[in-house]
């Protein structure tokens, strides 16, 4: 919050005074934002602000907050875009281009569905391969000023995912080739404690990190993503490089490249990818929202309901088996309607129509409601043996032939 304040906000609204704030300014600072950030990080900022306006209501400094008083200036929202999921032949090819030790992070992604600071967070003790589950209970976070520190994973939801076998054995056996290394990191906040009680509530933790750098350091995100993912990107032919930025350090110029944009293809791809692997195999949106630390399951149905082709079909044909028309009516016990007529029990000269086309004539007493009865003729063209029940199933209500 406070990098996208001081970044954004400030820059766009440093110079007004609070009460100066109207619907020209907000629109002006709208649109600056959006020339600076793509939508949806311009909606989070844009919460920041009222988040800002609010407190300046409660503390008397403004009347009305300017978000709520110009109602004609909305909130930037972002276009709704469905979650993208990798093939198998991408996400093999991009794993492959990844240096050895980091190729364990695309099967923690793909396997368990997590985040990148909660790949980089995770303890060997984590794994419990007798239960076989993994346990979800941080993430390796950095501030604004490069400070890292571990916390509760987002939401602050803690939670046991399902360690499939292949995956148990990809862990030991990364374990074996690389060393978990130990890291002792400020709990909660990397700020300095100014009471007793912040100093409890960020007193360090140490973890041994299944994941480390060349150095035996904790992961940077940033460094992990330029140098490693993006290059491993281009490899698998994701995405591809545009360019190269020169930089001065003490007199020396490093280049660096410039790769293509692509948000829809960074680590998180692999978290839709699961779940949509879980979701494809007829998983239930409960157990898949309680794997991947969401809320509720309507925020799983939210994002990932276009995983589930199927399902609709499902449910329409378990309601068309409703509608299927009954063929099997309930008639009198002698009646000649099926399934009560035996071809056995015809008569000879009956029997022998069947598999042929021919006329008979059926003799029939029928028996009427109001108690009178009588005999008639009718004739029938009987075609094939398919046809002959089907004929007598429309005498109805006969008692005999």
């Amino acid at each position: 919050m406070r990098s996208r304040i001081w970044k954004h906000i400030i820059p766009l609204l440093g110079t007004y005074s609070l009460r100066e704030i109207d619907a020209a300014a907000l629109r002006m600072f709208k649109a600056g934002l959006l020339s600076r950030v793509e939508e949806s990080t311009a909606e989070v900022i844009w919460i920041h602000l009222t988040t800002i306006f609010n407190a300046a209501v409660d503390d008397k400094r403004l009347a009305k907050s300017p978000v709520t008083a110009n109602k004609s200036v909305k909130r930037p929202k972002p276009t709704k875009r469905k979650a993208k999921a990798w093939s198998r032949s991408t996400a093999d090819a991009v794993r492959n281009g990844l240096q050895e030790r980091y190729q364990l992070a695309v099967d923690l992604g793909l396997g368990l569905g997590l985040r990148q600071g909660e790949a980089f967070g995770l303890d060997e003790d984590d794994f419990d391969f007798e239960a076989g589950v993994v346990h979800v209970k941080r993430q390796l976070r950095w501030d604004e000023r490069g400070r890292p520190y571990f916390c509760l994973p987002k939401g602050k939801k803690t939670r046991d995912v399902p360690l499939s076998p292949n995956l148990g054995r990809r862990a030991r056996r990364h374990f074996r080739r690389f060393p978990p290394v130990e890291c002792t990191l400020p709990w909660r906040n990397p700020e300095d404690p100014t009471t007793d009680l912040e100093a409890r509530q960020r007193e360090p933790i140490t973890v041994r990190l299944v994941l480390s750098t060349s150095q035996g350091l904790r992961i940077n995100y940033k460094t992990f993503n330029e140098r490693s993912w993006k290059p491993a990107l281009v490899a698998a032919g994701v995405i591809r490089q545009i360019g190269e930025k020169a930089q001065t350090h003490g007199g020396r110029i490093r280049r660096s490249p410039v790769f293509q944009l692509s948000r829809a293809d960074m680590f998180h791809v692999l978290r839709h990818t699961f779940a949509s692997v879980q979701l494809e195999a007829g998983e239930s949106i409960v157990s898949l929202s309680t794997w991947l630390g969401h809320s509720s399951p309507n925020i799983t149905l939210d994002h990932y309901a276009h995983f589930m082709p199927e399902a609709g079909k499902r449910g329409l044909a378990a309601m068309d088996s409703w509608l299927v028309d009954d063929q099997q009516r309930k008639v009198p016990e002698k009646s000649l309607a099926l399934p009560y007529i035996d071809p056995r029990l015809l008569k000879p000269q009956v029997r022998t129509l069947l598999g042929s086309t021919a006329t008979m004539k059926v003799k029939y007493k029928e028996t009427a409601r109001g108690g009178a009865g009588g005999e008639c003729d009718r004739r029938v063209d009987l075609v094939g043996s398919d046809l002959l029940l089907p004929v007598f199933q429309f005498y109805r209500g006969l008692t005999y032939l």
